[in-house]
Parts: structure tokens; C-alpha cells; sequence
């Protein structure tokens, strides 16, 4: 069996110290809090309804917004919106700037009332625009509908999915691991077993064919909590081989001789005793599998097979980008893509940082 590191010997402590000394780990870590803090303020932040749609509108390029007025001296932010029109001759539909009439951009103005974090009531939003007036910092989709908007309100979804399928596959893989280890014998070699079983099973296939068989007429929340079990379900196998290992060696340590002494059950043994020794390696754990199940989802809902519009996530909003022809002329639709590839590789930065802070032998290997 391959040498664990030394998980027990490092506090929490040592790992912030460690993140926030990294350079590349800090910048990881403030972009991740900032993406979260963006994502959950949605709307506070967004000028429009998650369910916003201006059909005259689709495809439409960003708005400009100026602050320099046709005299060049220095003003508040406007911004003009789009006329479109079709051209004969490369049989385009294409846009201008409608320069009749400016828009001036408001900050905390008034607005549609909404919850903010979902329990206080709210009308206020930081950016607006007059009545009127059309502000789009990052286009419109086939449909009209405000990118920006979207990619906020999708980013709850594609960024909270893999803590809550952590919830389930984590307490379910180090629970499962830590009766393999601490029982052995017989015990342990059928449940690692079953574990080996499962992790047999190519996961993105079977995401595949579990979420092509859902009812077509499920909503999108009912969607959700399917894929986040589904990919619970499937992400704890590998994870509890790992406690197992940990356990074999904490479980001859005197602390859990001593509990076995007093007439403490197996299970308390475990719970109270044992899983708390692998909480360093949980942390471990878990920054290096949230990217994974992000880009699950994503990959579902890119396929068709995951959020299904017009519900958002940043999976189904990329799967406009995947025409040849929007990559090149509408290149914003490709921002769900790149934020994606910033939080998974923010959360790998972090993941590879924290293990170097509780096992500095790693990177001799």
C-alpha cells in the first residue's frame, strides 16, 4: 500500500498562511471569492430578469458605453442603442448605433423588486439604464435575451453544484471508508470491492445515459437536484478508498486504543475519533473535485442533457458558441467557456497549494 502523507500534523491555519503566500494561489483565491460574491448578488447587479427576452434583439453585439460627448469633454456614461437592419448584399442581419437619442447609464436607481440572498426585499439595482434605452455589456443570445444577466444567473448553478454534490458523496465516502478500514478483514475486502466497482464505470457515460432517460417535462430545479445526486453518487468510491487507507494506519494509533478500552462503540470510534484525523486531506479533497463536478454539469448541459433553457448555466449558454460562424463574428458568447476554464483552473491552483502545505514531500515526486 503506498505511503499516505501526514495529513494530522497541519491545522487550517497553516493553510490559509500557505494560500495567502502562494502569489498564484492568492490571486486564485480572490477570484473565486469575487465570482461567488458576483454570482450570489445577481440581482442587485443585473439590469435584467433572469427571464428578460427582446426577440427584435438577438444576436445583438455589446452596447458601447462613452463617457467623452461628441464635444470630447468628459461626461456622465450613455450609451445609444442598436438599430438593426438587414443587408442585401452579404444577406446579414446586422447592427448600428441608433445616434438620435443618447441613454444615461444610472447606478442604484430603482428597479423590479427581488430578494436579496433570497430572504430581504429589494428594488434597487447597480446598474441601469434610462427608459428606454437597451444596455447589453455582453450581447444578446439567439432568443434577445441579456448574456450578462445570464451568465450571473447561471453561474449559481455551475458554481454551487459541485459543493452540494460534495455534501452527499463526501460524508458518504469518508463514512463508507472509514468502516472498510477500521473493520479489515473480510469486511473491508468486499466493500473496497464494491468501491473498485464503481469506479469502473466511465462516470461521464453514465451521466450521460442517466440524464437522457429523465422525463422531458421535469423542471429545471427537479433537473438540478437529479444531476447533483447523480454525480454524488458516482464521486464517493474513489474518495473512500482513500480514507480507507488513512484509517489503516490512525486506527492503531493509542487515542483509538484508548476509546476501545472505555466500551465505546465501533461506529462512535469511528465518527468521533478517527474521521476527524483525515479532515486535512477532506480539505485537499474537496478544491481538487469541485472542478470536476463543474465541468459535469457543464458538459450535460452543453450536451443538451443537463439545465435545459431558458433556464441558464454556463454549460448551456457555451453550446451557442459551438457554430463556426458565432465563434468568429460574435465572440461574446464564448465568455461562459472562459469562465469556466478560470474556475476550475482557480480551484486546481488552490487544491495543488494546499496539498503542498500538508505533504511538502509532494513536490519532490
Amino acid at each position: 500500500m503506498p505511503v499516505l502523507p501526514d495529513f494530522n500534523n497541519v491545522n487550517n491555519e497553516n493553510i490559509l498562511k500557505a494560500l495567502l503566500k502562494d502569489k498564484f494561489a492568492k490571486y486564485a483565491l480572490f477570484i473565486l471569492i469575487f465570482l461567488y460574491i458576483t454570482v450570489f448578488l445577481a440581482s442587485f447587479i443585473c439590469p435584467y430578469k433572469k427571464d428578460y427576452s427582446n426577440r427584435d434583439k438577438a444576436y445583438c453585439p455589446p452596447s458601447k458605453i462613452y463617457i467623452i460627448n461628441e464635444k470630447g469633454k468628459l461626461s456622465l456614461p450613455y450609451t445609444y442603442n442598436y438599430k438593426r437592419f438587414f443587408d442585401k448584399e452579404t444577406f446579414e442581419t446586422k447592427y448600428v448605433e441608433d445616434k438620435s437619442k443618447k441613454y444615461k447609464v444610472k447606478y442604484f436607481s430603482k428597479g423590479d423588486k427581488y430578494k436579496l440572498f433570497g430572504i430581504i426585499p429589494f428594488d434597487r439595482h447597480f446598474y441601469d439604464v434610462e427608459k428606454g434605452g437597451e444596455l447589453y455589456l455582453l450581447g444578446t443570445d439567439i432568443n434577445g435575451r441579456d448574456n450578462f444577466s445570464r451568465l450571473l444567473y447561471g453561474g449559481q448553478i455551475s458554481l454551487t453544484i459541485g459543493f452540494l454534490a460534495l455534501l452527499i458523496s463526501f460524508p458518504l465516502g469518508m463514512i463508507y471508508g472509514g468502516i472498510s478500514g477500521y473493520l479489515g478483514g473480510k469486511t473491508d475486502f468486499f466493500m473496497m470491492r464494491i468501491a473498485e466497482a464503481i469506479m469502473s464505470i466511465p462516470s461521464f457515460y453514465l451521466l450521460i445515459i442517466l440524464a437522457s432517460i429523465l422525463p422531458a417535462n421535469m423542471t429545471s430545479v427537479q433537473r438540478f437536484s437529479l444531476i447533483v445526486v447523480i454525480l454524488a453518487l458516482i464521486g464517493w468510491a474513489g474518495f473512500s478508498r482513500v480514507v480507507r487507507g488513512m484509517v489503516l494506519s490512525i486506527k492503531k494509533r493509542e487515542f483509538v486504543l484508548a476509546s476501545e478500552s472505555i466500551g465505546a462503540s465501533k461506529l462512535r470510534t469511528i465518527v468521533y475519533h478517527i474521521l476527524p484525523q483525515t479532515l486535512s486531506y477532506v480539505i485537499v479533497a474537496i478544491t481538487l473535485s469541485v472542478p470536476s463536478f463543474i465541468l459535469s454539469e457543464s458538459g450535460l448541459s452543453f450536451l443538451g442533457l443537463g439545465i435545459q433553457q431558458p433556464d441558464a448555466s454556463w454549460g448551456n449558454m457555451l453550446k451557442e458558441a459551438q457554430e463556426f460562424v458565432n465563434i468568429i463574428s460574435r465572440p461574446w458568447l464564448l465568455t461562459p467557456g472562459f469562465l469556466i476554464f478560470v474556475a476550475v483552473l482557480s480551484f486546481n491552483v488552490i487544491g495543488d497549494t494546499i496539498r503542498d502545505a500538508v505533504d511538502p514531500n509532494s513536490k519532490e515526486r
